[in-house]
């Protein structure tokens, strides 16, 4: 078995460090962040990308960096397989470059042996060339073994799906007919698909812009406003960004509007709304007087700023949803859009680092904060009203648990049926699973106030 090298390192022989080396480098620091300090994988993207100044290195930076965090789990395991002790903490930058490596060979499929060599000038380039000949000889050792060490890491579901334990249990038990196709769904890449502006343009029209640009895209007939494109893009260069032609959203989130279905002048409150796509949405559908809300205050400009892009005004407010109190100007709403805060189990895909940072013990106080704001809105809502409870979580607790305690006692609240098209039956509500109909995982109940 390989061994840490022990001593004081070599003085490194100084040379120019290989642009393939680099890239690595920081790469490995980025994935050190996200998977040893709880950094969030979109915020240290958003920090490397301007250092990056190749279009083709930025999307080679963010494949690596995506892939090696939704398989952290798996390989670093690997690693610890073909060592006899853990590396030392002044090496975790390396333990995350080898994590790297592994990743671009068995995921991205890239060449070995330029693998190698560039992650051995790599830790060179990490200021750690005492390392060298170890990182060496552990990636040819890899690959010398990878069929036999993969059988063994496949042996156990958290490595085989680099899923922690709990959220394994999790899907296993809440749902045990799906639970495998849950697994591998949240190991694939989730595509781009965009949501139109229906007061700029048509989906015809947007589409027929995408194709003149070369860009491959298709409609999907289950969403009225969604467009899925081909291959992943750098959105702010598509055409008809820059006008507010269109947003980002998922197709699974784009369903809020259809369940909610706002008429025109309507009071709508949306309870949570940063960075504001679904208040953006429920404004596109119709003339509606909105107000977007949300607790944390420094999210607010974000949904300012999406707001005016695609040419739309809300009354934006900072408030906890949960105390009406500090900001309810006592006028009712006949639309309240409740999309929790939850474990965002249902995102994995399209959030892999969330696998990272998540803890099954972080379950039981989202529910309860789901639970506080249920409670606290439902008076906020007018005779007749809905409300819509949707979270992107998978776990039963935070979904068909909360609104089945939500009714219990509630004389005055009706559960509105949704049907099959908006996924599996849970409780009053409606489960898509992540994958299904390309969409991502999300839990949608529609509840209506008795007159």
């Amino acid at each position: 078995m390989s061994r840490p090298p022990q001593g004081s390192p070599r003085r490194a022989r100084a040379q120019a460090v290989p642009p393939g080396a680099a890239l690595r480098a920081d790469a490995a620091r980025a994935l050190a962040r996200v998977a040893l300090d709880g950094a969030s994988l979109r915020s240290a993207l958003a920090e490397a990308n301007p250092r990056i100044a190749d279009a083709r290195d930025r999307a080679l930076f963010a494949a690596t960096l995506f892939e090696a965090s939704r398989w952290w789990l798996r390989f670093d395991a690997a690693l610890a397989r073909l060592l006899d002790k853990p590396l030392p903490p002044k090496a975790r930058e390396v333990r995350a470059l080898l994590v790297l490596a592994f990743a671009q060979v068995a995921v991205l499929g890239l060449p070995e042996y330029a693998v190698v060599a560039a992650s051995v000038e790599a830790v060179r380039a990490l200021g750690q060339p005492q390392y060298a000949g170890l990182a060496n000889a552990l990636l040819r050792r890899f690959l010398r073994e990878r069929a036999s060490l993969e059988a063994e890491l496949d042996r156990d579901p958290v490595t085989r799906h680099a899923h922690p334990r709990w959220l394994v249990d999790a899907i296993e038990r809440d749902w045990p007919g799906q639970a495998a196709a849950i697994l591998a769904a949240n190991n694939r890449e989730a595509p781009l698909t965009l949501r139109l502006n229906r007061r700029r343009t048509t989906r015809e029209a947007l589409l027929a812009r995408l194709a003149d640009a070369g860009i491959a895209a298709l409609a999907p007939d289950a969403l009225a406003d969604a467009i899925v494109l081909a291959a992943s893009a750098d959105v702010t260069r598509l055409p008809g960004y820059a006008e507010g032609a269109f947003s980002v959203q998922d197709g699974a989130a784009q369903r809020v509007a259809d369940l909610l279905a706002p008429a025109a002048g309507m009071r709508v409150l949306d309870a949570c709304a940063a960075p504001g796509g679904k208040s953006a949405h429920l404004l596109e559908r119709a003339d509606i007087d909105l107000v977007a809300l949300d607790a944390d205050p420094a999210r607010l400009p974000r949904v300012r700023e999406n707001l005016d892009r695609l040419g739309l005004a809300a009354t934006i407010v900072a408030g906890d949803a949960g105390e009406p109190e500090g900001w309810w100007d006592g006028k009712p709403f006949q639309r309240i859009l409740v999309d929790a805060p939850c474990s965002a189990t249902g995102i994995v895909r399209r959030q892999p680092d969330i696998k990272l940072h998540r803890r099954g013990a972080d379950v039981a106080p989202l529910v309860a904060t789901q639970a506080r704001l249920l409670a606290a809105l439902w008076p906020l809502l007018a005779p007749g009203g809905r409300l819509l409870y949707a979270t992107c979580s998978l776990l039963r607790a935070e979904n068909e648990g909360v609104l089945a305690e939500f009714l219990r006692g509630r004389d005055d609240a009706r559960a509105v049926p949704l049907d099959d098209g908006h996924g599996h039956a849970a409780g009053v509500g409606r489960q898509n699973l992540p994958g299904e109909g390309g969409m991502d995982g999300f839990y949608y109940a529609l509840v209506e106030k008795q007159s």
